[in-house]
């Protein structure tokens, strides 16, 4: 900063000379770095309950379910409120017996059925929604809200009773349709078909959120792509595959990845159903865990076995994401 002073040359005119302010202590910038700084800790600190809530609601009893599976926890060891460390035995109990893994075999197959239907019928439901009109849309969208706000324990009583032996709604389609060997046919008898009960339950449930976020996601294409893609003679494939679809890309991803989770650790409908029968064949990890642990009172085993299912878990999701990152490297 200058200021300009007047005084007398030697001819005896006015004479203007500059002075020169001295920078404030600290440099020139000292004042608005302070604020710059606070505003960019401003975020973290808005962050921080959350992060204070879920360490405590998820980090503790993530480290308490760790401390456990490191003891032998049975019983007797509650009654006496004794803490008896046995290193890595419940895992090796757990890894070296072969039920653990018929168990991790018949999770990935499980969720990855359920994943590939949700994903299918859900794209194709969303984008009929955003072909139809107005009524018929809304009305679409309330019987998808409705069934996706249905407690998962009240649709898993309704599921038994359509498909009851004696009484069931399905059996009794199928004998009016001419397929009378399946007028007393137990769906719960069997693997396959108490298997086939949970799949529908479980996609019946998980469409209309993938239906509705991939609606809400057609709505943010421009419509001048579709009609600069028509132009060019593209048709209704043509027009998916090139201007629909790229746009949906990240959120087919993005859903994908929740569904796996969401599938994988999918506990009341199963356990709810049929406990896991019949004779433990429809056990998934989390139910085999809780199995173990509480209903045969090992409760140090169903610890390592459901802290095994967050390390097949973490497995699957990394394995997934790193193919996810590799296709979107490859297109760049």
């Amino acid at each position: 900063m200058s200021v300009q002073t007047e005084g007398t040359d030697t001819a005896g005119g006015p004479a203007v000379r500059k002075a020169t302010a001295a920078p404030p202590p600290g440099g020139a910038h000292a004042g608005p770095a302070a604020p710059a700084r606070r505003g960019a800790a401003a975020p973290y600190l808005l962050l921080l309950p959350a992060l204070l809530v879920t360490a405590v609601l998820l980090g503790w009893p993530l480290v308490k379910n760790g401390m456990l599976s490191f003891q032998n926890l049975n019983p007797r060891q509650l009654i006496q409120h004794l803490t008896e460390w046995n290193g890595v035995a419940n895992y090796t109990e757990v890894l070296g017996g072969s039920d653990f893994w018929h168990v991790v075999e018949r999770s990935v197959f499980f969720t990855a059925a359920n994943v590939v239907l949700i994903m299918g019928l859900g794209t194709l439901i969303g984008l009929l929604l955003a072909r139809l009109g107005r009524r018929m849309r809304l009305l679409l969208l309330l019987g998808l809200v409705l069934a996706w706000a249905m407690p998962v324990i009240a649709a898993t009583t309704v599921y038994q009773w359509l498909f009851a032996q004696r009484f069931g709604v399905a059996n009794w389609v199928l004998d009016k349709l001419g397929w009378h060997a399946m007028a007393d046919y137990n769906w719960l008898g069997t693997q396959f078909s108490t298997f086939a009960v949970v799949t529908v339950l479980i996609v019946w449930q998980s469409i209309p959120f993938v239906a509705i976020n991939l609606y809400a996601a057609t709505t943010t294409i421009p419509r001048e792509l579709y009609e600069a893609a028509s132009l060019d003679g593209a048709g209704a494939w043509q027009s998916f595959t090139s201007v629909t679809f790229p746009f949906l890309r990240p959120f087919l991803y993005a859903t994908t990845f929740l569904e796996v989770i969401w599938v994988f650790k999918a506990f009341p409908q199963i356990f709810a159903m049929n406990e896991g029968g019949p004779d433990r064949l429809t056990e998934t990890l989390p139910i085999y865990a809780f199995v173990e642990g509480v209903g045969n009172q090992h409760f140090g085993v169903g610890a390592a076995i459901s802290f095994l299912t967050i390390l097949v878990l973490l497995v699957i999701t990394s394995y997934y994401l790193r193919m996810v990152l590799k296709q979107e490297e490859d297109e760049l």
